[in-house]
């Protein structure tokens, strides 16, 4: 019975994969807490798609009306062709040439890391926030962001693929200035 009760139980492979990769090396180890979690990304997320129809609106609405363009939200149709492409672009060179922050992040103080890099790479940032974003858009695929919630470092599918987290920039000034003290 002791014998029984000191060894391990049984773990599947998920379990294998969470440690192998846990040791890899990390740049950034920041504790549980300083991850932003669901509700402030989620408030964060729907600023940026407040700016994004603004950019939209200005760069793509206005020429469509002088023109008598058709304004058709569909991938294929032009005009959802480029909006696409805005929505990316805010999202891709934003992230990259803020360090890891879009306008909503930055309204919110939270900032994008990666735990195997020290600055965003642009591969990290382009699968991130170009071919993650991409597929998360969807309707059905949205549900990828509720994996936040349930995960230790607050990550959703497109965190997992890329390496990254967000992480609460206030609470990491805060034990600065007290580790300082």
């Amino acid at each position: 019975m002791s014998v029984e009760s000191s060894q391990r139980p049984a773990v599947g492979p998920v379990t294998q994969l969470l440690e192998k990769k846990q040791s890899q090396r990390q740049f950034h180890h920041y504790p549980d807490y300083f991850y932003a979690g669901f509700w402030i990304r989620l408030f964060a997320y729907l600023l940026d798609l407040f700016c994004i129809s603004a950019i939209t609106r200005t760069v793509l609405g206005l020429p469509a009306n002088l023109f008598n363009v058709e304004k058709n939200s569909e991938l294929f149709s032009l005009y959802g062709f480029l909006t696409l492409l805005i929505y990316l672009a805010y999202f891709i060179l934003l992230t990259k040439m803020n360090h890891g922050q879009t306008i909503g992040k930055m309204v919110f103080g939270i900032r994008v890391v990666c735990f195997t890099e020290e600055e965003l790479s642009w591969q990290t940032v382009l699968v991130r926030e170009g071919a993650c974003r991409f597929i998360l858009r969807g309707s059905f695929f949205m549900l990828g962001y509720l994996v936040t919630i349930f995960t230790p470092n607050k990550q959703h599918i497109g965190d997992y693929f890329s390496e990254t987290s967000v992480v609460t920039l206030n609470l990491l000034a805060a034990r600065e200035g007290f580790m300082q003290e």
